[in-house]
């Protein structure tokens, strides 16, 4: 089998979108009448066709194949120089196959588009979109992006400033906007801005969006605020102006009930309330145990009241493990379970409470050793709820000192359940650890509080309203 071929071009070039005809021709020198099959083959032979198909052609004479290239206007259609060939495989001969090769050269084209995710952000002092930059042609991509508004009112940071991208890919910059002037007072502000995405030699490509910026605090308030310093100054000059006097029989019923007049040293203010998902609430008091109220030691009562044991709680067993370990660091605990009352107490680890019974948790008290303080609040069943989760109660943080019983929650008979708490050691300067099991979703996984890390507080339980806790344990 002999055969003669020529491609005419055997250079092309073409316009992704558009097309191209190069002429395959070939002659049959043989002896014998041969058809012949045609097959594009390489990476333009997607968008080849090749016309006709199949040829027959007598010995001597010769022959025309068309192949038209029409390559998409897509990234897939790579900007350059493309080789390709066509097959021919004889039917007489099939062993005997010919490939002439030539050379395809697709122009490069440019398409970008842009999009900021989301459009809209809202703040108090920044937002953070992010703009998502698309490589829609052919070539590499090299661009740079700036923000700007009118009247200079945000600041911009963005990472990266600069972006490179391959054809069909994507590149993502974050951007941090910040208002240069804080809205301390009033309602929220709209302010437009806009991205500009800039090629060298050609417009920018701009993408706008909006960033709305939240008063720190509401009109309202800073009415109300006015108001109540002018209420607390009236009231204040009264007191001077009146100077009402206490009647000593106060100091009396204080010295009977064994109180201090003296006020409270600044280290014992509790800190701020903890919001660590939950609504801005302060967390609630510490629950008054039955084996807390009295303190210790002897007095009047009964008899029987004499002759009673003292109630073990987590003090008791902290002191015991303090008196074996004097440098060590324990915690004891013991939980009120809804139908059975306080469980003993256990320390460093141990669980407290139950476990599969659907029986919930009112209090908890807790007491360690070497860890010079306890603070804590409970996160309760809130029945007027409008966002599915509990509350704090609108209560105080509780505290105790090493060796003495921490209480929080409530033992009453409609006390609410508790859904989880906040619990610090040495006021946030200590490390203290805990996982709860929650009804429905079993055991939480460990969190620590860690010094220097976080709110100076962990959280352990769940927000949900509908849920609440079952068993807890802890760690310092």
């Amino acid at each position: 089998m002999s055969l003669w071929t020529s491609l005419e071009p055997a250079s092309a070039t073409v316009d992704p979108g558009g097309s191209t005809t190069v002429r395959l021709r070939l002659r049959n020198t043989g002896d014998v009448v041969d058809e012949y099959r045609f097959e594009a083959v390489g990476d333009v032979a997607p968008w080849t066709v090749v016309e006709p198909q199949t040829l027959r052609l007598y010995p001597g004479t010769t022959g025309t194949v068309e192949l038209t290239f029409a390559p998409p206007r897509t990234p897939d259609a790579t900007a350059g120089p493309n080789p390709y060939a066509v097959r021919i495989t004889p039917t007489e001969h099939p062993e005997a196959v010919t490939v002439p090769e030539g050379n395809l050269t697709i122009t490069p084209f440019t398409e970008v588009r842009a999009e900021l995710v989301p459009p809209t952000v809202k703040g108090r002092f920044r937002g953070r979109p992010k703009l998502a930059v698309d490589n829609l042609g052919n070539t590499r991509l090299t661009a740079s992006v700036s923000g700007s508004d009118n009247g200079d009112q945000l600041s911009y940071d963005l990472h990266p400033s600069n972006v490179q991208i391959e054809p069909g890919r994507a590149a993502f910059v974050k951007a941090t906007l910040k208002p240069r002037q804080i809205i301390w007072f009033g309602s929220k502000e709209e302010r437009p801005y806009k991205f500009a995405v800039q090629r060298s030699g050609v417009a920018p490509l701009d993408v706008e969006g909006t960033y709305v910026q939240r008063g720190f605090l509401p009109r309202w308030l800073a009415t109300f605020l006015g108001v109540f310093m002018a209420l607390a100054i009236t009231f204040v000059m009264l007191w001077i102006a009146y100077k009402p006097q206490v009647r000593s029989e106060a100091k009396e019923r204080l010295d009977e009930a064994g109180v201090s007049t003296l006020a409270p040293s600044a280290s014992a203010t509790p800190p701020p309330p903890p919001t660590p998902t939950a609504p801005a609430s302060t967390p609630p008091p510490a629950a008054q145990s039955p084996a807390a109220g009295g303190g210790g030691g002897g007095g009047g009562g009964s008899e029987e009241e004499k002759k009673k044991a003292p109630e073990k709680t987590a003090a008791t067993a902290v002191q015991a493990l303090a008196a074996d370990d004097p440098g060590g660091r324990h915690i004891c605990y013991r939980v009120f379970v809804t139908g059975k009352g306080w469980t003993d107490a256990v320390c460093d680890g141990e669980t407290a409470g139950t476990v599969g019974e659907n029986k919930a948790l009112k209090a908890i008290n807790v007491a360690v050793s070497g860890a010079k303080r306890t603070g804590s609040a409970a996160f309760v069943h809130d029945p007027g709820s409008t966002n599915g989760k509990g509350d704090y109660n609108g209560k105080p943080w509780s505290f105790a000192p090493d060796g003495i019983d921490n209480y929080f929650g409530s033992t009453k008979a409609d006390a609410p359940n508790m859904l989880g708490f906040t619990i610090n050691v040495d006021d946030g300067g200590g490390s203290v650890c805990q996982t709860t099991h929650v009804r429905n979703e079993g055991w939480h996984g460990m969190g620590c509080d860690k010094p220097g890390e976080g709110e100076g507080y962990i959280f352990g339980g769940t927000l949900s309203n509908d849920l609440w806790l079952e068993a807890v344990k802890f760690t310092v």
